[in-house]
């Protein structure tokens, strides 16, 4: 007999309590009620399928001896697990209904060989989606474009031989592929390539699968978050050394897909009879990789740079640089952004956003081999614009103040320079003669003296050479000394303003 399941148990307890029965204890009837009330499942929402567990909203029919879905589901379903079954075939009719509820889907080990392109219209929401263990040998055309919400996507352990390139189309929120345990043989590098398919991409695992060569010089260019989780362990890899570079530097900054799987890092050398370690290809016949340094330049846009390629090798027989993007730069000179210099050296003109990553130089010497590093980041103007404005604001600032200082030196502390005369007896100057001697007069009342003799100042009324050594052919006679209110005024020189303005210094 079919053993009780938990929910029937629930339902005949529920059924008693209704009754009214003579041995049903009163202070049960609200509890049932009560739970009556708050279960999904009823003719409202559904009843839980046979062989099944329902818990909530959660519908685990896993190792039911199942062939096919259930039906009909309940549609509030949010976590369905159909795991450990026999369900051979995913039909795009499996969910008759529109389950907008159901973000997990568990369908590992089930022997699954076909899964239908419309399969998943009805599970728009989904988020989590299990088909580990299963016989899948392809991934068609379009097969999860329907799940643009999808984040986690478990397809290890399959047979998958083949992917199409648009398998994975519109699937932006996914974060986490696992197609490790499988058959295939080229790496699908369309799903990190310029980031657009896959943007949120975090975790790639290709473990176990049968490939044989990596595009180092791309997946070097990877960012760093990204090449911490692509995992590549386990397949049948050709030894060389840029493969031997890639995994070095992944060891040296401890990026957890290699130092979790180093010793399942291998690779297979020509004569070889076994597989050796990836790491243990440094200076090894025939190979003689060397260890792969690295270097960090910061540029701004618009930048002129040279990356060097500082080998220790002497005797370099031939050299060439890999951009980011993977192209080679062969020739000296030449027209592009990017030209080898005469040195080995790589200049970038006029630098662009997309310049920015990962440049290696290969060297080739006598007997050793080499591959530098140089990692470039191209910063935006823009980025530094607030603390370029707060610098010239401060160096403004600054100077202000400065010339300030400078002005206020000058007028009260500059000493004088007539110093021998301070000790010599000077009559006062006449009192109608101080507006001529201070402003007319061609020499300053401080001009320096010279050593012995005491300072003298030369008057506008006195003839001779006038302002600015031109000679007054004749002088204004002054008059005679008047008594009186007036007495103080004088007749003008004609020559005073023209003096004034070219013999005094003006202070702004």
């Amino acid at each position: 007999p079919r053993p009780r399941h938990p929910c029937d148990a629930v339902g005949q307890s529920a059924a008693m309590g209704s009754t009214g029965g003579p041995g049903a204890p009163l202070p049960l009837m609200p509890l049932l009620l009560a739970l009556a009330l708050l279960a999904p499942w009823g003719p409202a929402g559904g009843s839980c399928p046979p062989r099944c567990v329902c818990a909530s909203n959660i519908l685990s029919c896993s190792q039911a001896v199942l062939s096919s879905v259930p039906v009909p589901l309940p549609r509030f379903t949010a976590v369905l697990d159909l795991s450990h079954n026999n369900v051979s075939r995913l039909r795009a009719d499996w969910a008759p209904g529109r389950l907008a509820h159901l973000h997990a889907l568990l369908l590992s080990h089930n022997g699954l060989s076909f899964v239908s392109t419309e399969a998943f219209a009805h599970v728009p929401h989904l988020r989590h989606l299990d088909l580990s263990s299963n016989r899948l040998r392809a991934l068609e055309e379009n097969l999860f474009s329907d799940l643009t919400e999808l984040e986690v996507l478990l397809l290890y352990n399959n047979e998958i031989s083949a992917v199409d390139r648009t398998a994975f189309d519109n699937l932006s929120r996914l974060r986490k592929l696992y197609l490790g345990q499988n058959r295939i043989a080229r790496f699908p590098l369309e799903l990190l390539r310029d980031g657009s398919r896959l943007p949120q991409l975090a975790l790639l695992d290709l473990s176990a699968n049968r490939l044989r060569s990596l595009p180092v010089g791309e997946l070097q260019a990877l960012p760093a978050w990204l090449r911490d989780r692509l995992y590549l362990h386990g397949n049948p890899l050709a030894c060389d050394c840029p493969l031997f570079q890639l995994v070095a530097r992944g060891h040296r900054r401890r990026l957890s897909a290699v130092m979790d799987f180093q010793e399942e890092l291998r690779c297979l050398l020509p004569a070889a009879p076994a597989p050796v370690g990836i790491l243990a290809l440094a200076g090894r016949q025939p190979l003689n990789c060397s260890e792969a340094r690295e270097a960090v330049l910061e540029a701004h846009l618009g930048d002129t740079v040279t990356l060097s390629c500082d080998t220790r090798l002497q005797g370099v027989r031939s050299r060439h640089w890999t951009t980011p993007g993977g192209d080679r730069v062969l020739e000296e000179g030449g027209n592009g952004s990017a030209a080898l210099l005469a040195n080995g050296s790589l200049q970038l003109r006029v630098l662009r956003p997309e310049d920015a990553g990962t440049y290696s130089c290969w060297v080739a010497g006598p007997l050793l081999n080499e591959t530098l590093y140089v990692e470039l980041l191209v910063h935006n103007f823009t980025l530094h614009g607030p603390h370029d404005t707060l610098n010239t604001a401060y160096t403004t600032l600054v100077g202000c103040i400065l010339s300030v200082v400078l002005v206020l030196i000058y007028l009260y502390l500059t000493p004088c320079r007539c110093c021998c005369c301070r000790g010599t007896d000077k009559p006062p100057a006449p009192r109608d003669d101080s507006i001529n001697s201070s402003v007319l007069s061609a020499t300053p009342n401080h001009a320096a003296g010279v050593p012995g003799e005491p300072c003298r100042s030369r008057s506008a009324s006195t003839s001779g050479p006038g302002q600015n050594g031109r000679f007054k052919v004749g002088g204004t006679p002054q008059p005679p000394p008047r008594h009186g209110p007036k007495a103080q005024r004088k007749v003008s020189d004609p020559d005073s303003v023209s003096s004034v303005f070219s013999d005094t210094p003006i202070v702004v």
